[in-house]
């Protein structure tokens, strides 16, 4: 069992290293979409090596450039070839058997006099109380360095390995607003994390700071207040998911089933004082973070199909839609409707079929 995931590491270069990683990002992305090009115009793709091509890049470098172009091709082609997609925002790119990484440096080729030399670059230390620390410490795949509002980042691959957790009991997870997530064990075990009410005035909170920025005309300003709303949204994510991770741990959980999250603005519960927040809260996120913090601890996560999961009776499968935050059936069933969303997404149909 294992698991592709994003870690991002802050990059403190020099004002030299910073001027060449401008360039090479440039002329990499350049590359790219040269080689693009040329492919869609001879509909194949490209059989150049490092070698063929002519760039300010490492030769490493030049060799992902080509898979990457590749890539594109492929999408290209995909679509029979309508649209042609090309590259705009400058970024690097290093597979992973042409860089370290020592939690301080990260040392990597770049171009200084015309020729390739592996350099060392400052990055933000990462120590035992970062997150990420026991992450980078998995297999690590490809490098990529980007520059985002004045600041570099280093974006590692890191698969995550671990070996599947015998048994089979399982926990029906169901996501939200108002309650950003429920859990229910096979044992009837069940908690409540996050703050749904704490969540929506801090994002309240954030849109009047902007407007009231926005009146000044302090673009930076609302630019730098987005960033502070995105970093405190994904903290509380890592929160809530790894309380559900130890409360799994707790309970002996072996699988966690988690509602599929397509089309998940358009199904949710919500209404129109919601609505700006269901549209800029990421599920999605949550749901990554986790199931890549149960593959850690050797727990399976499945993806069940949502349809009716909070309408439907557990005890007697009667549908009825619940008034407010209470369900009730005909049969005495009476429950918290988040509740009933998690007890039912325990058993629900598995999405692609395995489990």
């Amino acid at each position: 069992m294992s698991q592709t995931i994003t870690v991002k590491i802050k990059l403190l270069p020099t004002k030299e290293q910073a001027a060449i990683l401008t360039e090479m990002s440039e002329e990499y992305i350049s590359t790219i979409n040269s080689l693009v090009v040329e492919m869609v115009k001879e509909r194949k793709p490209t059989r150049k090596t490092s070698k063929d091509i002519e760039a300010y890049l490492p030769s490493a470098v030049k060799a992902q450039a080509a898979l990457d172009a590749k890539s594109v091709f492929k999408k290209a082609k995909k679509k029979k070839f309508v649209t042609v997609p090309l590259l705009k925002k400058p970024h690097c790119v290093w597979n992973n058997q042409n860089y370290s990484f020592d939690f301080r440096y990260i040392s990597m080729p770049i171009m200084i006099d015309g020729k390739a030399q592996k350099t060392p670059i400052r990055a933000l230390m990462v120590d035992k109380k970062n997150r990420n620390f026991g992450l980078l410490k998995h297999k690590l795949g490809t490098l990529r360095v980007t520059k985002k509002s004045n600041k570099w980042m280093a974006q590692i691959a890191v698969t995550i390995s671990s070996a599947k957790k015998t048994g089979t009991k399982v926990m029906g997870v169901d996501l939200g607003l108002k309650v950003p997530a429920v859990a229910v064990t096979d044992d009837e075990q069940v908690r409540f994390f996050g703050n749904g009410r704490r969540n929506k005035y801090m994002k309240r909170k954030f849109r009047s700071e902007r407007k009231a920025l926005g009146e000044r005309k302090k673009l930076n300003a609302i630019r730098d207040s987005k960033d502070k709303e995105q970093r405190w949204m994904k903290d509380q994510d890592h929160k809530v998911s790894r309380s559900i991770i130890n409360f799994a741990k707790d309970n002996h959980i072996s699988v966690i089933r988690l509602e599929k999250l397509a089309n998940i603005r358009q199904t949710a519960r919500t209404s129109r004082k919601n609505e700006k927040n269901l549209h800029t809260w990421s599920f999605y996120r949550l749901a990554t973070f986790i199931e890549y913090k149960a593959t850690l601890e050797g727990i399976q996560v499945e993806y069940v199909n949502p349809a009716h999961t909070s309408q439907t009776c557990p005890t007697c499968s009667e549908r009825n839609k619940a008034k407010d935050r209470n369900y009730r059936c005909s049969c005495g069933f009476e429950k918290h409707r988040d509740i009933v969303g998690a007890m039912n997404i325990r058993y629900a149909p598995v999405v692609d079929g395995h489990s």
